[in-house]
């Protein structure tokens, strides 16, 4: 069949996040990883690219996301969804302004909207202004982000310097009166020249005013909340069929690995939850790995149990990130983790663990790479917006789940194991 709406997004376990809420509707979501360098072959009603391209370089960024759209053409797509994170990161030079821009012009449309909300992982946009539980956004544990610091709430400031046409507001006074006059409402900001689109929403029925509204441009930005609805508006519709293709799930043993790259409040949370357990647990340290290498933790994994699902982690407190920082750089010390923990990966495979857990967007894209994974079909989920997924990987069929870092409850890493058991 052909793909009914192609998405893209900015980051692996962004990309699992919003495939996730659009497998709720039963039908068949596909997960590339990467532009495919083959043209589609059957491909599913739900397409989602998965980029690493939300901390590159602007050329870079632009230049990747245009491929997939591309991709995502020929495989017969005529909506699209530019997919990024609920906390809106990026900086004042992009990547998502210019990447929405450039997605605009090769579509040729004139207006976009932009809804990071995610009422169910407590982001919520009011006035223009993002929140993460009950703190504005520059508040909130996002403005130490180790790559992408949030000094700002206001999501209109934060656009308009990485866009090149006006910027403007739909509130949630006015998503409140229902779709009709959502839609009255943009389309007389883009009679006023305004392109970008920041639309208000604090619970799930804005959400689904909001891809009533908006359902039928053919650009729609935010994180992935905003497209949980679209599915059953096209099935009502008729744009989806109602015997499209459905998702199914192996039989996998249970041998596991966990990998955490993420330094978030919540996974900080999650690793002092599951060590509290008594797993078994391996800390990375970044300047003990640039000195001596990833050999001490090979061979603490080589002596594991797989069946009692073992932790390896480099999540730590902001404060000693930064002194890791100081030392190696920004991306450097990324660099450092993001390998040990893909070589991890690869040595738990082959050792038999067929459910890989991987916490971190940056941490997800190297596991998934050094697993050589291209492609994920989309299974049950764990918690909102992190569903497990089934691949292939070394000639053998995994189950994969990749978090990002704030995503999930402190109990994530045991519930992940329970929702396959």
């Amino acid at each position: 069949m052909k793909t009914v709406l192609g998405c893209i997004a900015d980051d692996f376990t962004g990309a699992t996040d919003l495939a996730g809420l659009l497998a709720r509707s039963g039908v068949r979501v596909s997960l590339r990883i990467g532009v495919p360098s083959e043209p589609p072959a059957d491909p599913a009603a739900f397409e989602v690219i998965a980029l690493k391209s939300r901390t590159a370089q602007v050329a870079d960024a632009v230049a990747e996301t245009r491929a997939a759209l591309k991709w995502l053409k020929a495989a017969g797509a005529q909506r699209f969804f530019w997919k990024y994170c609920s906390t809106f990161d990026s900086t004042p030079h992009g990547n998502i302004g210019p990447v929405a821009e450039a997605l605009m012009q090769d579509l040729n449309t004139d207006q976009t909207i932009y809804c990071p909300a995610f009422p169910e992982n407590g982001r919520s946009i009011f006035m223009g202004n993002l929140f993460v539980g009950q703190q504005p956004l520059a508040e909130s544990p996002m403005k130490d982000h180790p790559l992408t610091p949030m000094r700002d709430s206001n999501l209109m400031r934060l656009l308009e310097p990485q866009v090149t046409r006006q910027v403007g507001l739909a509130d949630r006074l006015t998503v409140a009166r229902g779709p009709k006059v959502l839609r009255s409402e943009l389309d007389q900001l883009k009679a006023d020249g305004v392109a970008h689109v920041i639309v208000d929403a604090v619970a799930n029925g804005d959400l689904k005013i909001i891809a009533e509204a908006c359902r039928d441009m053919p650009l729609m930005t935010g994180g992935s909340a905003v497209a949980m609805p679209l599915p059953a508006l096209y099935l009502a519709d008729g744009t989806l069929s109602a015997d499209a293709p459905k998702a199914s799930a192996p039989t996998l043993d249970k041998e596991t690995i966990i990998l955490s790259g993420s330094c978030s409040a919540m996974t900080n949370k999650q690793v002092a939850d599951y060590t509290s357990r008594g797993a078994p647990a391996f800390q990375l340290d970044p300047l003990a790995l640039a000195e001596n290498g990833a050999q001490k933790v090979l061979d603490w994994l080589a002596k594991q149990n797989l069946a009692a699902a073992p932790l390896i982690y480099a999540t730590a407190n902001p404060e000693s990130v930064r002194a890791a920082q100081e030392k190696l750089g920004i991306a450097g010390a990324g660099e450092i983790v993001e390998a040990t923990l893909s070589a991890c990966a690869v040595a738990a495979r082959d050792k038999g663990a067929r459910r890989i857990i991987v916490a971190g967007g940056e941490t997800s894209g190297a596991v998934t790479k050094e697993l050589g994974v291209t492609q994920l079909d989309i299974g049950t989920e764990i918690a909102p917006g992190v569903p497990w997924t089934y691949c292939h990987s070394g000639g053998h069929q995994i189950a994969l789940t990749l978090k990002s870092g704030n995503f999930g409850t402190e109990t994530f890493f045991s519930d992940a194991q329970e929702k396959l058991a």
